[in-house]
């Protein structure tokens, strides 16, 4: 007899759109909250990890009191991991930048973020 492992789609699900509205607001703490203790961060994927909840509330602390539109355009959840495409739209003086990322994560078993990384380019990002 196989012991079937709890569906973590619903929590899972919550963390990541908890995260797009942290980032969408720039509130840093919140988005450092949703990291575990030891968590890692990619972003660019490809790029030097960033390790730990300190450090990434670091890297996110460009954000901080910055508002920027987020739209998620898909979602999956398999386990304990989940990808997501979004889109990004930050006023920057007269210019609105747009980029759409995929991001790709896992959790722990409280649904909190143990890896993001962060799949994108520079000349992914378009201004108008």
């Amino acid at each position: 007899m196989t012991t079937l492992e709890p569906d973590t789609t619903a929590a899972i699900t919550a963390t990541v759109t908890a995260y797009l509205d942290a980032v969408s607001r720039g509130v840093t703490a919140d988005i450092a909250a949703l990291y575990a203790e030891d968590g890692t961060l990619e972003d660019p994927a490809g790029s030097t990890p960033i390790v730990g909840r300190a450090a990434i509330a670091a890297f996110f602390g460009a954000l901080e009191g910055r508002t920027q539109e987020i739209e998620l355009l898909t979602l999956r959840v398999a386990g304990s991991s989940a990808a997501f495409h979004f889109r990004v739209v930050t006023p920057m003086g007269d210019k609105i930048y747009e980029v759409s990322p995929i991001d790709v994560m896992t959790f722990d078993e409280n649904a909190k973020i143990t890896s993001t990384r962060a799949f994108w380019a520079p000349s992914d990002m378009v201004s108008r």
